[in-house]
C-alpha cells in the first residue's frame, strides 16, 4: 500500500479507452460510452477492442498490454471482461506511473502490470462515484467502471474513489508466470492467437538478442527469422520476435494454428543456439 497518488492531470480532457468482450451486435458498449459522456461531455473515447472472446480474461490482459505503452501519459483504461460480476470479486481502480486502469480484480490488468509497478490502488466502494447507488449484479460497466472513469477524467481524485488496496493484493495470471528462462533458453506456453493464427508465446523477444535461435512445440522444430516475408521455395512455419515484444509462430500466407494444431496454454520451448 502506498499514501503517494501522483497527479496526472492534462491540460487537455485525458482520454479514456474501452477494453470488453461485449462484441458489437448489442448496446453495452454505446450505453457505457453514454454514461462517460452524460457524466464528462468532454470525454475523448477510444475503443481498444470489444471483440475479447466470452469470458476470457487472459486474452483481454494480453490484448490490454499491447495496447497500453503507446497512449500519452493520464490515459484512463477502462477493460470490462467480468465473468465474475455480481460476486464477491473487487472492483478496482490501479494507478501506475503513466495512467489509470479500471476494471475487475481477476487478473485483467497482469500484463500492463509487467510491463509498469503499480503505484497506488483503491477499491471502488465510494457510490457517490457510481452510475447509481444499487447497481446491477451483471454490468458494473455500466454502473461502476464507465462512471468511475468519467469521474476521474473530470478532476475527481484518485484516493476519493475508495479505500487503498495493498499492491501485493492485486490478482495476476498465472500465464504471466509461466516463462522459466535457464542457460540455454526455457520453456513458456502459447499464451495468445491473433486474428491471423500467429501462436504469440509468453517469452520475451529479448531473450533471443544477438543470438541464433529456435522455438519448439510438440514434435515441430520451428527456426528463427526476422519477418514474415517467404518465397516459394521455403515457405515453411517460422518463428519471429512480435511487434507486441513476445516470440511468435507464424506460417506465411497460412494459418499456423490450424497448421500446428496449437492452441493457448501449449507448452513451448525456447532453445539459444552458440
Amino acid at each position: 500500500m502506498t499514501d503517494s497518488f501522483p497527479d496526472l492531470a492534462q491540460s487537455s480532457p485525458p482520454i479514456i479507452t474501452l477494453l470488453s468482450d461485449f462484441g458489437l451486435e448489442d448496446v453495452y458498449v454505446s450505453v457505457m460510452k453514454g454514461v462517460i459522456t452524460c457524466i464528462y461531455p468532454a470525454a475523448r473515447l477510444i475503443d481498444l477492442t470489444h471483440q475479447i472472446p466470452p469470458q476470457n480474461i487472459e486474452i483481454g490482459s494480453f490484448q490490454l498490454g499491447n495496447a497500453y505503452p503507446h497512449f500519452p501519459p493520464g490515459t484512463i483504461h477502462v477493460a470490462v471482461v467480468d465473468p465474475g460480476v455480481g460476486s464477491p470479486r473487487r472492483a478496482v481502480a490501479i494507478q501506475t506511473p503513466s495512467g489509470i486502469l479500471i476494471g475487475p480484480d481477476n487478473g485483467l490488468f497482469s500484463h500492463v502490470l509487467m510491463q509498469e509497478s503499480a503505484i497506488a490502488a483503491v477499491e471502488l466502494t465510494h457510490r457517490q462515484y457510481w452510475y447509481t447507488e444499487e447497481p446491477s449484479h451483471t454490468f458494473h460497466g455500466r454502473d461502476i467502471f464507465a462512471p468511475v472513469a468519467a469521474h476521474i477524467a473530470s478532476g475527481i481524485s484518485f484516493p476519493e474513489l475508495g479505500p487503498p488496496l495493498e499492491l501485493n493484493s492485486l490478482n495476476r495470471l498465472v500465464s504471466c508466470t509461466t516463462w522459466h528462462p535457464n542457460h540455454s533458453g526455457g520453456t513458456g506456453i502459447i499464451q495468445a492467437i491473433d486474428h491471423f493464427g500467429n501462436l504469440i508465446t509468453n517469452i520475451p523477444a529479448s531473450q533471443t538478442q544477438h543470438r541464433s535461435w529456435s522455438l519448439h512445440i510438440g514434435q515441430s522444430f520451428i527456426p528463427s527469422t526476422t519477418s514474415y516475408a517467404t518465397s516459394e521455395v521455403d515457405p515453411k512455419v517460422k518463428a519471429l520476435a512480435g511487434s507486441h515484444g513476445w516470440l511468435e509462430i507464424a506460417l506465411p500466407n497460412g494459418n499456423a494454428q490450424h497448421f500446428l494444431s496449437s492452441n493457448v496454454g501449449d507448452l513451448v520451448t525456447l532453445k539459444l543456439h552458440h
